[in-house]
């Protein structure tokens, strides 16, 4: 029954090209900020501090953040299916058939996940294509592995924290709105529009507290690490770029990145199935 629902749910949303598009809008206006002019920018400013390498850098590192905005805005797209459902009343024909409530939740769960993951995925492979136009190189396998693993990583994060706010939405308007607002902000929560280092410290903590921007961090790791190897980065450039986050004088590791996706992913389904309860209580 929830694979049929599951099966159900892409056809619609794949379906829906225009629903597709927006899912990705994100993304096109990130890459062509960065065609047009953050690219050059970004070279000019970074070029002292690692030379030759300032292109190929800068293009990971705008692609890293392409393909973590991706995790969310995919997932967001996807969880239009159970807007819709909740606003044209479907939700009342699914109560007069055998199946269960939390069936036709975890319908929507799962077929987010699988179009942040399908989506994210295909972002990575244009993203190495264009990498590879400018003259960079191909991920290696074990990078390419890491940041396969680093994606299912986020899309869980993405689609916990996309169906905690969804939970809360019941009109169409509403779901356009909030998806109008998450479009907004989520490159300056990423570090994306503006590096982190740039902006003001109170700006800086908000971004770090935001489970989301850490696959970021993540991400960038791994891809800038097949330009240039990191341990050769001063510290002030991986902080003013988001590479890595630095707390009370000590730099994050890894696994408190993926402790605090993980983490935030479980608290953040947690309180949207509250929520769903309550619902279905009332």
């Amino acid at each position: 029954m929830i694979i049929n629902l599951i099966k159900r749910n892409l056809k619609l949303y794949f379906r829906d090209k225009t629903s597709v598009f927006f899912s990705l809008l994100g993304v096109f206006i990130i890459i062509g900020l960065y065609v047009i002019f953050l690219g050059d920018m970004m070279i000019g400013y970074i070029t002292d501090e690692v030379g030759t390498y300032s292109g190929p850098l800068v293009t990971s590192w705008i692609m890293a953040g392409v393909i973590s905005v991706t995790t969310i805005t995919t997932c967001n797209g996807a969880f239009g299916i159970m807007v819709e459902d909740t606003a044209l009343k479907k939700l009342r024909d699914f109560k007069v058939s055998p199946i269960k409530r939390w069936q036709l939740v975890l319908s929507y769960v799962i077929s987010a996940m699988i179009v942040g993951t399908i989506m994210s995925s295909l972002t990575l492979i244009l993203s190495e294509l264009y990498i590879y136009i400018e003259g960079g190189s191909i991920l290696s396998f074990s990078a390419m592995f890491k940041v396969l693993g680093l994606i299912l990583l986020s899309v869980f994060s993405s689609s916990a924290f996309i169906f905690l706010i969804m939970s809360f939405i019941q009109s169409q308007n509403a779901f356009g709105t909030a998806s109008s607002i998450i479009g907004t902000l989520i490159g300056f929560l990423m570090g994306i529009y503006i590096p982190i280092g740039n902006l003001p410290s109170g700006v800086q903590t908000m971004i770090k507290i935001f489970p989301l921007s850490h696959s970021g961090v993540l991400l960038r790791k791994v891809m800038i690490n097949e330009v240039v190897d990191l341990e050769y980065l001063p510290e002030e450039f991986k902080i003013l770029l988001g590479i890595s986050y630095k707390v009370n004088g000590e730099f994050l590791s890894n696994m408190i990145h993926i402790a605090y996706l993980l983490v935030s992913g479980v608290v953040f389904y947690l309180l949207a199935i509250i929520v769903v309860s309550r619902k279905r209580s009332k």
